[in-house]
């Protein structure tokens, strides 16, 4: 373990190559090929652990902590969530039949998402998801309707937005009122949409659900959260003599990318807000509800790395350096979004010190497509393996065939080697569904 990689899963060998998980990252390439997105299992499960090992030490095991699969989904993900006893969090058909065809128990799934079409309904309740979390007033209608008519009774939670700043990027943020999120606690709207969830015959509210932002840094933002929204509870028991059993606080904790990245370790979050959930109940002489979090990125993001062949290093003197890859925006497109941090090396000389500071662009036909801007790394030349790591989240997941490149692979590096669990896509896969 060296200063200059500050993740336990990565390592440099006595060649000076990038190691993840004890694996070579040259002969990974050597043997998949490039682009490939590498993950090291090891670093996931002790994630998983992390998280579920904080709920039972610090509230006696009375709550569940719900993998959020759209960070990074695929079956052998889920299976992964299944053995270390999570729950799951998905927010779309696609991410329910893939959950479903990992053999995922249904009733530890929350199915979430601000405009649920009538078939994801439908297919939620031929599923029997344990939790949906509706939105608005809109999918509360229909599926009071839908479950009247197969004449069965649908789990709901109702998410709220609390009003809480998460200090994050715009993008990122989804507390506030201005969000296309969940009901407004300011305006009324989301008391009025309890006291109607409460009223609808076919359904039955389990609690309520919250998600202030992602990539958070701080405690301080969720212990507020869980004040608003206990008081909230309280406010309802009142109000209507119910006193709400659950509460979901969401995830969006923050994981690192660079260096000067430095997230909270993640069973403080729950040693937290275990001590304000019951001092709030004390207060409000409210029953402690069963707690429900949702990590993604910080279970999956720092897990994985990706890795590129280095194509043309193009100087332009006196205004930058390109350094161009065989992958780009298609693969990750998060800095093109949102200008995301990371931190890239030489995999095969990771261990040297980066003398140059360069700008990583991609293979699409894009000017934005860029990976990084002003980024140090070491002097490359033309077919030299280039890894950018932290990219476990929303690189896989938010992948698309831009320019009909393929999707890279997945490899899950265990104990046992890597293994592909995600293969990847062929010219065949591009054209499959072409009409002529």
């Amino acid at each position: 373990m060296t200063a200059a990689l500050p993740w336990d899963h990565l390592d440099i060998n006595e060649l000076g190559h990038l190691t993840i998980g004890g694996a070579d990252t040259l002969a990974l390439v050597e043997e998949y090929g490039t682009p490939l997105y590498a993950m090291s299992e090891e670093a996931i499960r002790e994630n998983c652990r992390l998280y579920r090992r904080s709920m039972e030490r610090f509230y006696q095991g009375r709550g569940m902590v719900a993998y959020a699969s759209k960070a990074f989904c695929c079956k052998a993900m889920c299976t992964i969530a299944r053995e270390e006893g999570l729950g799951l969090d998905v927010v779309s058909a696609g991410e329910l039949y893939t959950a479903r065809a990992a053999g995922f128990p249904m009733e530890r799934v929350l199915f979430h998402g601000n405009n649920k079409t009538p078939e994801e309904l439908a297919m939620a309740l031929e599923y029997g998801v344990g939790r949906i979390v509706a939105d608005n007033l809109t999918e509360l209608g229909t599926l009071n309707a839908m479950a009247a008519a197969r004449g069965v009774i649908a789990p709901v939670m109702l998410r709220i937005k609390p009003g809480v700043d998460a200090h994050t990027h715009s993008f990122i943020r989804t507390g506030q009122i201005d969000s296309k999120f969940g009901f407004a606690l300011e305006t009324g709207e989301a008391l009025g949409a309890v006291k109607l969830a409460l009223e609808a015959k076919s359904l039955r509210l389990t609690g309520l659900h919250c998600h202030i932002g992602s990539q958070i840094f701080e405690i301080e933002p969720f212990c507020h959260a869980v004040t608003v929204m206990l008081e909230f509870m309280g406010l309802i028991c009142r109000e209507t003599g119910t006193a709400l059993a659950e509460l979901n606080l969401g995830g969006g904790f923050g994981i690192r990318y660079i260096a000067e990245n430095d997230p909270v370790p993640y069973d403080r979050y729950m040693e937290k807000i275990s001590g304000v959930v019951k001092s709030c109940c004390t207060k409000l002489g409210f029953p402690e509800p069963f707690l429900i979090l949702e990590p993604g990125r910080s279970i999956v993001g720092a897990a994985g790395l990706t890795l590129y062949r280095v194509g043309e290093v193009k100087v332009i003197p006196g205004v930058r350096t390109y350094v161009s890859v065989d992958g780009g925006m298609g693969d990750n497109p998060r800095y093109a979004l949102y200008h995301a941090d990371y931190t890239f090396t030489a995999a095969a000389r990771a261990g040297e010190a980066k003398t140059q500071v360069v700008t990583v662009a991609g293979k699409c036909c894009e000017s934005g497509d860029l990976l990084g801007e002003n980024v140090p790394l070491q002097e490359v030349k033309p077919g030299e393996v280039l890894a950018v790591l932290a990219t476990g989240a929303y690189n896989y997941s938010m992948a698309s065939s831009y320019n009909r490149n393929p999707r890279p692979p997945v490899v899950l590096v265990g104990e046992n080697g890597p293994r592909v669990i995600v293969r990847r896509e062929s010219l065949e896969d591009l054209v499959a569904n072409d009409m002529g």
